[in-house]
């Protein structure tokens, strides 16, 4: 069997316990907060960065990975590896996608580059999944033709706290973010092939959270989902409370409690709630 190398980038969401485990190659992007640069899980863990993001999220930014890194990295592992697995966030949203997938190139190191259009979650359960596939004896193509399968089964949904970040990222127009403030509209985010969009409106915080637990309900009755990732920007308390709501209703729903990848709290502020899951087909 080939020796395959997994190569994400760190809006992955995996436990630094998973990764060391697994051996995964995870390239750190980086948060800029108060004027300072960290790279993220490495320089500054989740926990800590939402403390700091908490005080000083206004102009708090991100950057991704130097393309030289990229090339380091497939530079050590084309002396140990076969043939590795690329899977990245979103390349509407982040350029890691399409430096890994030029960086390969150039070294000549056979990996399939994967675009999750997507991040957090369900992209950590895409590279959870593969691995179970590897440790099954599947081989390195039928792996990739599954992992491949993956973008279109994966569903995120946030609610974000900070409509001013979202407008200066660019991930919702200055239009929608002065009404959304003046309305008193909270709104209701998701993923279309790769893109951030606004999904709905909805004027009160309760209403919101009332109509993502809705999709919840749908996905589970239309795709028979049966795990979900209940995400949260460092407001674990609000996480655990809609735990408990849902397991309430849906009592053999497996549910995680993950924080939110920073580059993703960056955007969408301090006290972000989110749901995500990755269907089975």
């Amino acid at each position: 069997m080939k020796k395959i190398a997994w190569i994400t980038d760190s809006t992955c969401g995996l436990s630094n316990d998973f990764i060391r485990k697994h051996n995964i190659h995870v390239l750190p992007l980086s948060v800029i907060v108060n004027g300072k640069s960290y790279k993220d899980d490495i320089d500054i863990s989740k926990e800590e960065f939402y403390t700091l993001l908490k005080d000083y999220g206004n102009g708090a930014k991100t950057s991704q990975p130097a393309y030289g890194d990229f090339i380091t990295l497939y530079e050590q592992l084309k002396e140990e590896y076969d043939c590795g697995i690329a899977i990245h966030a979103s390349s509407e949203l982040t350029g890691t996608y399409q430096s890994s997938l030029s960086a390969s190139e150039m070294v000549g190191f056979p990996v399939e580059v994967i675009d999750s259009k997507i991040g957090a979650y369900p992209l950590g359960k895409m590279i959870t999944n593969g691995i179970e596939l590897e440790q099954a004896g599947k081989s390195y193509e039928q792996i990739v033709e599954t992992v491949k399968t993956y973008p279109n089964l994966a569903e995120m949904f946030l609610l974000p706290e900070n409509l001013e970040q979202l407008k200066k990222s660019g991930r919702v127009s200055t239009t929608q973010s002065v009404f959304a403030s003046l309305m008193h509209i909270n709104l209701l985010l998701g993923f279309d092939n790769g893109k951030v969009v606004v999904k709905e409106k909805v004027r009160m915080k309760k209403r919101a959270k009332r109509r993502l637990f809705h999709l919840i309900d749908e996905a589970i009755e239309n795709h028979q989902l049966n795990e979900l990732c209940i995400l949260h920007a460092g407001v674990k308390e609000q996480a655990v409370k809609w735990k408990e709501e849902l397991e309430k209703v849906h009592d053999d729903l497996k549910i995680k409690i993950e924080t939110l990848v920073p580059v993703a709290g960056v955007h969408t502020g301090f006290g972000t709630m989110s749901v995500a899951w990755l269907r089975s087909g």
